[in-house]
């Protein structure tokens, strides 16, 4: 027992000067792009900017991404293909059980069936945070912190926001799990840059982040982002913005993504509505990873995801992105996702529009698309769900691009392509997607919901 007592005070304060050193990291690399320079090619219906921005600093990128590996350990599974099997293993699950009557509410996606049903939702939030799936399943947010309530919808000040506020929420260094107390239109004067452990959380109310500035995910980790209304978000920067209570920098210019996951692991975005933003809806690039896109309503966009920072930057080979149970709605152009280097599990969601194409990549990404609906449009040039981003047919043959259990309608059609039926792939596809005659009812509750308290939601 002598020896306990003395051990014990020797492992506070070695967990107490992890913890600093920790947050000195952080505090260092939410600086990242100080004095970066706007690097992106001019885009268009057809043109593949690079859709990032270099970082030039004494301590680069690439560094940081060390630092944040050694200290959280490795952040891609070795073998996604397993992963991969797990979603398949929890759709077919909850299917399952709704078909034998388990969840009179039940639609047989996973996700949803976790806590949906359970009319007690607004008094048991934090349980959402065990109901994630895929590479992003492990992303914990703000579930073991306390509640912050949001009461004031203004951000006149980035440096010092107000308390009450959404940015006075996110830059807390301690584990929140953020809410609203009435409905809100929140127009951000800066980046809202995240700190590590926090979840937004939308439900029961109303909640824009509109008009101005939008959500910035920057070397960090374990962020829940669920039931917001993301759109027309804006390109601002060249001004100095708070990450931490003791920490913040100067900003240049911001592109204008609504959620831009840069150089982050453990990321699940959730039950959003994003539309019409100045660059992508959702972007992940330098060395991000461990992230799940679900159950979201996209429309009204032309480049709606990019996962992947350039052909050149191969630390995106560790990428790993579920798509899930989302909605590409009415007015969508192209990138559904546009995927570099790493691997896409794109399984049961629904695609009701593209104009270009759907799904496209270059540097040899592999994409495993199951049980999705893909409806093409009436242009007979671009029934193709599929797109090779500059690439000779010979390289990209080789590629590893798949459709499994995929409903094709109005002539659309997947080009696939390397491994096929491969030994590897059938353990993913052990279970199989459901089948795609069920995306309907698996998504019927894309994109933000109206839910009540004391009653399912």
């Amino acid at each position: 027992m002598a020896a306990s007592m003395k051990i014990f005070p020797l492992l506070l304060l070695f967990l107490l000067v992890k913890a600093r050193v920790s947050n000195s990291v952080a505090e260092e690399t939410l600086d990242s792009r100080n004095q970066e320079q706007h690097d992106k090619s001019a885009k268009g219906p057809g043109l593949e900017g690079t859709g990032v921005r270099s970082v030039a600093q004494n301590r680069s990128a690439d560094q940081l991404v060390d630092e944040r590996e050694r200290s959280v350990g490795p952040l891609q599974v070795e073998d996604p293909e397993m992963v991969a099997s797990m979603v398949e293993m929890s759709i077919h699950n909850a299917t399952q059980r709704r078909r034998l009557g388990f969840f009179s509410c039940g639609t047989g996606n996973p996700i949803d069936d976790c806590w949906r049903c359970d009319p007690l939702w607004a008094r048991r939030r934090k349980r959402l945070a065990d109901c994630g799936i895929g590479f992003g399943r492990n992303a914990v947010g703000g579930r073991d912190g306390r509640y912050y309530v949001v009461t004031d919808s203004s951000d006149n000040d980035a440096v010092n926001p107000r308390p009450g506020t959404l940015r006075h929420a996110v830059i807390q260094d301690e584990p929140l799990w953020i809410v609203f107390n009435r409905d809100m239109v929140i127009k951000l004067k800066q980046e809202l840059i995240m700190n590590s452990f926090k979840t937004i959380d939308g439900r029961g109310v109303n909640v824009h982040i509109a008009g101005g500035a939008c959500i910035t995910v920057q070397f960090v980790t374990n962020i829940i982002i669920h039931g917001l209304h993301i759109h027309d978000c804006h390109p601002t920067g060249n001004a100095m913005v708070r990450s931490s209570p003791s920490h913040y920098g100067w900003r240049t210019i911001a592109d204008g993504d609504g959620v831009s996951i840069f150089g982050s692991s453990h990321i699940w975005v959730d039950h959003c509505s994003l539309s019409n933003c100045a660059d992508g809806l959702v972007d992940a690039i330098m060395g991000s990873t461990s992230i799940t896109i679900s159950n979201n309503y996209f429309t009204h966009h032309n480049e709606v995801m990019l996962l992947g920072h350039s052909d050149s930057y191969e630390r995106d080979k560790g990428m790993q992105v579920t798509i899930a149970f989302n909605h590409f709605g009415e007015g969508l152009i192209q990138r559904m996702p546009r995927c570099r280097h790493g691997y896409f599990h794109v399984v049961n969601n629904d695609y009701t529009h593209w104009e270009m194409y759907a799904i496209g990549g270059s540097a040899e990404p592999t994409i495993n698309s199951q049980g999705n609906r893909y409806l093409a449009p009436t242009n007979p040039f671009a029934k193709e769900v599929t797109k090779r981003v500059d690439t000779a047919d010979g390289v990209w043959k080789g590629w590893n691009w798949r459709s499994q259990n995929d409903l094709m309608l109005n002539g659309a059609y997947f080009t696939p392509s390397g491994a096929g039926a491969s030994a590897s792939y059938s353990r993913a596809s052990s279970l199989g997607a459901k089948s795609a005659s069920m995306v309907a009812s698996i998504t019927s509750g894309a994109g933000v919901l109206t839910c009540r308290r004391d009653s399912v939601c």
